[in-house]
């Protein structure tokens, strides 16, 4: 007598529950465009969407990296000091030391490579819970920017060139009508670029299994602490393209910005979907989830709602979202 037992592939269901929740945070964003346009004009306008393109760029890129850190079931605290720090770098290399703009590009990025690779040394060998050893190397970033800049902003005014790295407009320059600014096109990029490390390497197989089951993927042959070193080195490297992005921003680094920005990136990655227990997330999640940061964040001081309680908001649908993940992973 044979008998046949049908049983549910665990990656298929894993895959239908990333689609659902990606689905529910696109309709979210979706919603939140409806909202916002019905209760103002200028919303929905071709200046105030390419200002929230804009305002997602820096913010967008930051939270890759943290997707795969959070992906392991880390955390990284460090991400918006160290984007500050990979700017002041950028800011020495070209305006102080003399050296070309694509010089201090890669510094910028070495910087936040090297920060992130600290991270990992501490959180792998040394054994320090992430939460701690970020928070650690956060203040040693911040107080390194300050050091190095001498508590002055490094203004790129010899070099307007690095301007146009983000607000300088490729698109614009083809088609006039869609004046789109570069770090918008840089941000898609990188993601382009984190969504393929993700899903077709070995280091992005590497970072799920770490966050499903880390002690069964030690006792596979996995050379656990190696890979979670270059997974933290890369959520830096990230931070770094983060870094000389807001430098060209703003046409200078400021070494005392950076402090907030850790929160709203960590925000983007858990709306999006991906779940603080690891193991699972997606880099389009995560990408609509900095759009609904940015969006929320824009429609609510176009509605003039004080400061204050844009944070409020925010903080409610991190809640929310975590929430949601909580159930999800119940069922």
């Amino acid at each position: 007598m044979q008998t046949t037992a049908i049983q549910a592939n665990p990656k298929n269901s894993l895959l239908r529950a990333d689609a659902t929740q990606m689905l529910l945070a696109f309709a979210g964003l979706i919603a939140l465009f409806i909202i916002f346009s019905l209760m103002s004009p200028i919303f929905f306008t071709f200046n105030n969407i390419s200002g929230i393109l804009l305002s997602t760029a820096v913010n967008g890129v930051l939270a890759l990296g943290v997707t795969f850190i959070i992906i392991t079931g880390g955390i990284d605290l460090s991400v918006g000091t160290v984007m500050t720090l990979s700017a002041v770098m950028s800011g020495m290399f070209i305006t102080t030391w003399g050296f070309p703009i694509p010089v201090g590009v890669i510094g910028g990025l070495a910087t936040g490579a090297l920060a992130g690779f600290i991270n990992g040394i501490t959180i792998a060998k040394m054994k320090i819970p992430p939460f701690i050893a970020t928070l650690g190397v956060m203040m040693i970033a911040r107080g390194l920017s300050l050091v190095i800049s001498e508590v002055k902003p490094i203004y790129f005014n010899d070099t307007p060139a690095f301007g146009q790295i983000a607000m300088g407009s490729l698109l614009g320059a083809l088609w006039p009508t869609f004046s789109i600014p570069n770090a918008v096109l840089i941000l898609f990029g990188a993601a382009i670029i984190a969504s393929i490390i993700l899903s077709k390497t070995v280091l992005g197989r590497y970072n799920i299994a770490l966050g499903s089951n880390e002690e069964a993927t030690r006792l596979s042959g996995v050379n656990v602490d190696g890979w979670k070193m270059a997974i933290y080195a890369l959520g830096g490297t990230f931070s770094g393209l983060a870094g000389v992005l807001i430098a060209s921003r703003l046409n200078s680094a400021q070494p005392a910005l950076g402090a907030g920005y850790e929160l709203d990136a960590i925000a983007a990655v858990v709306i999006g979907g991906t779940s603080l227990s690891g193991g699972e997330g997606t880099i389009l999640g995560t990408i609509i989830g900095a759009f609904i940061i940015s969006t929320l964040t824009n429609g609510l001081r176009i509605l003039s709602v004080p400061q204050e309680w844009q944070m409020v908001v925010t903080g409610l649908i991190v809640i929310l979202a975590v929430y949601a993940d909580i159930i999800r992973r119940r069922k």
